[in-house]
């Protein structure tokens, strides 16, 4: 029997700034919409970029998963912050 790995309430944000990954981005966002609580999405006009904030609740490597995936897209910076336990 495998145990549950406990989940953790994380914030991943991201600026992309090749608009034309929005595509790929909204794909691995949606792999991964299970663990994800919401998300809100910035399009910055004057500067050409997006800013986007997604937080989930999955085990935290779940949330390095994606994360990785995000920040091996062109055009796209991401961090992730953890909720402290």
């Amino acid at each position: 029997m495998t145990e549950e790995k406990p989940s953790r309430i994380s914030v991943i944000s991201m600026i992309v700034s090749d608009r034309s990954k929005s595509a790929q981005v909204n794909a691995l966002l949606s792999e991964y919409g299970e663990y994800i609580l919401g998300r809100m999405g910035i399009p910055y006009k004057e500067k050409d970029v997006s800013v986007l904030s997604v937080v989930l609740d999955s085990p935290v490597e779940i949330t390095n998963a994606l994360t990785g995936k995000l920040g091996k897209v062109d055009g796209v910076s991401v961090k992730a912050l953890f909720r402290k336990m």
